[in-house]
């Protein structure tokens, strides 16, 4: 962790960052339709935790 000292002899802590990752196009792809996926199960389960609910009231 790398700390300064500020005016007034206050110390400020900044945190590591990770390391940047540069995506190329394929990987982007990759990464787009599983967050589609992701997406539309998201959609199933609230629509049938919906169901659920209507058909218990």
């Amino acid at each position: 962790m790398q700390v300064t000292t500020e005016d007034g002899g206050r110390l400020n802590a900044f945190a590591k960052e990770p390391r940047m990752e540069v995506m190329d196009l394929e990987t982007s792809r990759s990464r787009g339709r599983s967050s589609l996926m992701m997406m539309l199960g998201g959609i199933v389960l609230v629509a049938g935790l919906m169901a659920v609910t209507a058909a218990i009231s």
